[in-house]
C-alpha cells in the first residue's frame, strides 16, 4: 500500500520550497554549491516560478523559469536529488513545468547547459547554429 508520504508531489509554486531545502540540493551540482541561503532567497524573490518535488516530505527535484509569459523564458537550476535520479523524474518534472497553463504558451524556452544537453535533446530543447550567441560580460566570484 503506498501511502501518501511515499509518492511523488509535485508543486508549481515558490512558496513550495525554501532557501535551505534548494541549498541541499544545490550542494549536488558544483555550480551550485557555493551558493548562500541568503542568495538562494534573492533569487527565489526573482523569479517567475518554481516547480519542484517532493517525496516523503523532502525536495527531490526543482527546476526554475524566468518570464515575461509572453514572448520568452529562460529555464534554470534543472535538479534532481541523486537518490531519485534514473527514475524519470528530471523528466517528469519538465514536462510538469513546461506545460504547466501559465508555460504552454510561450513559444521560445531556452535553457544554457554543459551538462545536460544529452537529457535536454530527448525532450526536445535543440542546439541551432547561428540561431543564437550568448555573449557574456566576464564577472569574478570570490
Amino acid at each position: 500500500m503506498i501511502t501518501e508520504d511515499e509518492r511523488y508531489l509535485y508543486y508549481d509554486s515558490k512558496l513550495a520550497v525554501t532557501a535551505t531545502d534548494l541549498q541541499e540540493l544545490y550542494r549536488f551540482a558544483s555550480w551550485g554549491r557555493s551558493r548562500s541561503i541568503e542568495q538562494i532567497d534573492l533569487m527565489l524573490q526573482g523569479t517567475s516560478m518554481c516547480f519542484s518535488v517532493r517525496y516523503a516530505g523532502r525536495l527531490a527535484a526543482f527546476c526554475r523559469i524566468l518570464t515575461d509569459f509572453v514572448f520568452r523564458g529562460s529555464l534554470w537550476d534543472i535538479m534532481v536529488h541523486p537518490d531519485h535520479q534514473g527514475k524519470g523524474l528530471g523528466s517528469s518534472l519538465l514536462d510538469y513545468a513546461l506545460n504547466h497553463p501559465k508555460i504552454r504558451s510561450i513559444p521560445l524556452i531556452i535553457t544554457y547547459t554543459s551538462e545536460l544537453s544529452p537529457f535536454l535533446s530527448r525532450l526536445g530543447f535543440m542546439h541551432e547554429d547561428g540561431a543564437m550567441m550568448l555573449l557574456r560580460k566576464p564577472i569574478e566570484y570570490s
